[in-house]
């Protein structure tokens, strides 16, 4: 595990990789409330 912080709230959290910077990290509250907050897509045909 990797020490960053949250790009939203600016908690210390561990991430499994290493972040770069070029990229927002998430603690995990923040990381599920984006996750759930996203719409869906529908693959079906």
């Amino acid at each position: 595990m990797y020490p960053a912080t949250c790009s939203d709230c600016g908690a210390a959290t561990e991430v499994p990789f290493q972040p770069s910077g070029e990229r927002p990290v998430y603690c995990k509250e923040h990381y599920n409330k984006r996750r759930d907050s996203r719409p869906r897509r529908d693959f079906r045909r």
